[in-house]
């Protein structure tokens, strides 16, 4: 029978991530690259924009030319030209002259602002009155004002948003160093676990861990890899998971992390090639009986069986595990939600952290947060729940009215 495990507190098993590698990187086009990681800084070869511009519809003018101008006192100003979109002004502004000019168009020189077409009225083809004075700078955006050239703009580690896509493709980069997807390997184990798309009998459960740890794999930037069901069968186990391991760069095992007389996990970890335990058990819950070993490399997990406890596991140990080997900066790791009210007393054990399922709820304009109490094996409590809250390794619980911090499923 295996050893009843040493639970492991939650902050040392994340310090474990140092020790996986990132998997590798690959160049795809730029529109294929949204969600993905980048894997190489991006240096400014150009002031963005690469010259002055306006903001508005209207009038490049020398502002000294508007000061004082007013409905009562407007200004005339004569009319030097129009600015053609995308070519530079053949022309200059100078003292009490103006040029029309659209939003987007680059100001003549001797131009060091531009009023509002709102703000003027045309006398005839060549004149126009101002009734309203603009400072120096005003409705246009300066030569390198939003990224000057030779600044370093995104940093390796950075996840590719469409504002990312958006300045990628601003410095004409239709090629991207990405780092690769994880895949990640998936194995069910229980005599009692058979495929969903069967009827279970008595004491049987479908596979559900399979479904929400893809899903959970996926919004992690992996690729999930499901190598189906395993009977509680040393040798079946073994076999299965050194085929996952030599297919993907990490494996989950569900259902076999429990201390029991059918439970094989540890024996299976340890005799996998170049394999180390790093832990048997955290400081958690749901959670506790959580595996993380390594073989040649790469990580392993037993994960628990029940599919609550596998999810939060999943979301707040397994998941900053595939971002860092799939190129993901540590501070883009960090989890940032909306703050709540808790909505009552929860009471917890000192020594673990305890993650509590709530669902948000915003009355007479406070949030607040109500707990979801429920056993690990029911889903519908994951599926109710709009976020996690955490009670804290040294506390006994949390007050009702306490500000908690929702980390947003």
């Amino acid at each position: 029978m295996t050893e009843f495990f040493n639970v492991t507190e939650l902050s040392r098993v994340l310090e474990y991530t140092a020790e996986f590698p990132r998997i590798g990187t690959q160049t795809l086009p730029l529109q294929e690259c949204g969600g993905r990681i980048l894997a190489t800084d991006i240096v400014s070869d150009v002031d963005l924009p690469d010259f002055r511009r306006s903001t508005m519809d209207g009038y490049a003018v020398a502002a000294a030319s508007t000061f004082g101008a007013s409905e009562a006192n407007p200004a005339y100003l004569a009319i030097r030209g129009s600015v053609v979109m995308g070519k530079p002004p053949p022309f200059s502004i100078g003292p009490g002259e103006a040029a029309r000019i659209s939003t987007g168009g680059m100001l003549p020189d001797g131009a060091d602002g531009v009023t509002m077409i709102e703000h003027t009225a045309a006398i005839d083809d060549t004149t126009i009155e101002l009734y309203r004075s603009i400072a120096p700078g005003q409705h246009l955006i300066e030569a390198g004002e939003d990224i000057a050239k030779n600044n370093t703009v995104l940093t390796s580690g950075t996840r590719i948003r469409p504002a990312e896509i958006g300045l990628l493709a601003a410095f004409g980069k239709n090629q991207v160093s990405v780092y690769r997807q994880p895949s990640i390997g998936i194995i069910s184990t229980g005599d009692e676990v058979i495929p969903i798309d069967r009827v279970p009998g008595p004491g049987q459960i479908r596979d559900i861990n399979t479904f929400t740890l893809s899903e959970l794999v996926r919004d992690a930037g992996g690729i999930p890899n499901c190598f189906g069901v395993v009977n509680d069968n040393y040798q079946d186990l073994f076999d299965k998971c050194v085929k996952a391991l030599d297919q993907t760069d990490m494996v989950l095992i569900s259902g076999g992390s429990s201390v029991g007389m059918r439970d094989f996990s540890i024996d299976v970890l340890s005799s996998l090639k170049d394999s180390r335990i790093l832990v048997h058990g955290i400081s958690i819950s749901p959670g506790k009986p959580t595996i993380l070993a390594t073989s040649a490399g790469k990580a392993v997990w037993g994960l628990p069986g029940h599919v609550v406890s596998a999810m939060i596991v999943f979301i707040k140990v397994v998941r900053p595990f595939i971002e860092r080997i799939g190129g993901l900066a540590r501070s883009a790791q960090e989890a940032h939600g909306p703050r709540a009210l808790l909505s009552r007393n929860i009471s917890s054990a000192q020594g673990r952290v305890d993650f509590v399922r709530v669902r948000l709820a915003e009355e007479n304009g406070i949030l607040w947060a109500h707990p979801i109490l429920g056993k690990s094996g029911l889903i519908h409590t994951m599926v109710k729940a709009d976020g996690l809250i955490e009670v804290g390794l040294n506390t006994e619980g949390l007050d009702r009215e306490t500000e908690v911090t929702v980390l947003l499923l």
